[in-house]
């Protein structure tokens, strides 16, 4: 799967109608045979193990379940929202590199790709800004670009702070993300509740242990601070 248009921000500095056009030209364009195609190796597969394709509130899950996937991984089309960046308001006064912007809990939803099991979680994600900033509800729909595919929670919150970071160009970035993964829960071990936390630093968040621990107590989540890098 070529990258998106988003995925295509590292290093590169196209203007907006580029990055349109990549994210258009990426796009999944699934035919109808294709997705029959699909629905009959589900159907294969449940009959296999031991499911009844031939009652009511069966005969259409084959159909159900593939659509259901192909909803569940949009993050792969992209999202032009996105695209939209506004000058900072902000005019050389002494905070502007200390001052942050934080949105959470973002809740998200994907699939693992070692078991294509759900992960269930939330992120909060902020920044410093430079000279840009981007609306607040798309902090959202960067996590949940992101996390709207076949991932892993590393490669989620690095994609999440790399793309805002080449966006935005600001003084840093934090991504702080809980994750219950169910392949741990309902195969292998079977934990009950397992959560995943991982944190990604860029810029002054980096190297400001300050901005961290004001980053964790923020988010109300003082507990981290002292395992986290604060």
């Amino acid at each position: 799967m070529p990258p998106d248009g988003l995925d295509a921000l590292a290093g590169l500095e196209p203007d907006e109608e580029e990055f349109r056009q990549a994210m258009e030209r990426n796009r999944r364009k699934v035919s109808d045979e294709q997705m029959k195609r699909l629905e009959g190796y589900a159907a294969e597969i449940f009959a296999t193990f031991g499911m009844d394709l031939n009652t009511p509130g069966t005969k259409e899950t084959p159909r159900r379940f593939i659509r259901a996937m192909f909803d569940i991984t949009s993050g792969y089309d992209g999202d032009p929202k996105l695209l939209t960046v506004f000058e900072t308001e902000c005019r050389g006064e002494p905070d502007c590199r200390l001052s942050q912007v934080i949105e959470g809990p973002i809740h998200f939803s994907g699939l693992c790709e070692h078991h294509a099991l759900p992960i269930l979680g939330h992120a909060y994600v902020g920044y410093i800004a430079h000279e840009q900033i981007i609306g607040i509800s798309k902090l959202t729909r960067l996590v949940r670009l992101f996390g709207s595919r076949f991932t892993l929670q590393e490669r989620m919150g690095e994609q999440v702070a790399d793309t805002l970071g080449a966006m935005l160009k600001p003084h840093g970035v934090a991504v702080y993300l809980e994750g219950e993964h169910t392949c741990t829960r309902m195969r292998g071990v079977r934990e009950i509740s397992p959560i995943t936390r991982t944190t990604f630093w860029r810029g002054h968040y980096a190297t400001d242990p300050a901005l961290r621990a004001e980053f964790f107590v923020a988010c109300g989540l003082e507990h981290e601070r002292g395992h986290r890098g604060g």
